[in-house]
């Protein structure tokens, strides 16, 4: 009974609520361009406020955690999982609009892929600090969150701000960090595979 309640307690802390939100978002942001009584604009708008309000839960829910003293392994493991998952259906969708290139997304899904598998390699192997983020991940996960909403938006902002060509620059100069940050990561770990090679 007391391992139920312990279970139920982890799965539905505030923070961890805040954490599945944005898993729950996808659909929600993909179901916005099936509404064919709204124009392209407003699907845009819509679709482009919802995501920074999910993804700005990712700061919040981490900050209540640590404020509710409610921080836990399953909510350490859901949130960068949830995270990724809210970027990789955008890039998606991007691409499936044309506003983004295959190839970038592919780029920044792939690396996501490859360093989350990496770090959870290196954790059963008791190296997890050797892949701990770094400033060329936080910087490349900024200009990504920034990229994508200007290219949801696909419109201008302040009657001077082109967000489709901001975005467009954005997201290259995303591509590029990410590529950077996974050298990175796997420099840090090459000793580690290469003492388990032998």
């Amino acid at each position: 009974m007391a391992e139920r309640a312990t279970i139920k307690t982890m799965f539905f802390t505030i923070p961890t609520l805040m954490t599945w939100s944005r898993i729950v978002a996808i659909p929600l942001i993909i179901g916005v361009y099936y509404l064919e009584s709204l124009s392209v604009e407003t699907q845009n708008l819509i679709a482009t406020v919802m995501f920074v309000l999910f993804a700005w839960t990712d700061w919040l829910d981490g900050y209540l955690a640590r404020k509710l003293n409610q921080t836990s392994a399953f909510g350490a493991f859901l949130d960068p999982v949830a995270d990724k998952f809210l970027v990789c259906a955008a890039l998606l969708i991007l691409v499936h609009m044309n506003r983004v290139h295959v190839l970038i997304a592919l780029v920044i899904i792939g690396r996501e892929i490859a360093i989350s598998s990496l770090r959870e390699w290196m954790a059963q192997i008791g190296a997890g600090k050797s892949v701990a983020v770094h400033m060329v991940g936080k910087l490349k996960t900024t200009v990504q969150m920034v990229a994508i909403p200007f290219l949801l938006y696909d419109g201008v902002l302040f009657g001077a701000l082109d967000t489709r060509d901001w975005g467009a620059v954005l997201i290259v100069l995303a591509a590029i960090l990410t590529i950077w940050s996974m050298v990175y990561y796997m420099q840090k770990a090459l000793p580690e595979i290469r003492a388990r090679v032998k």
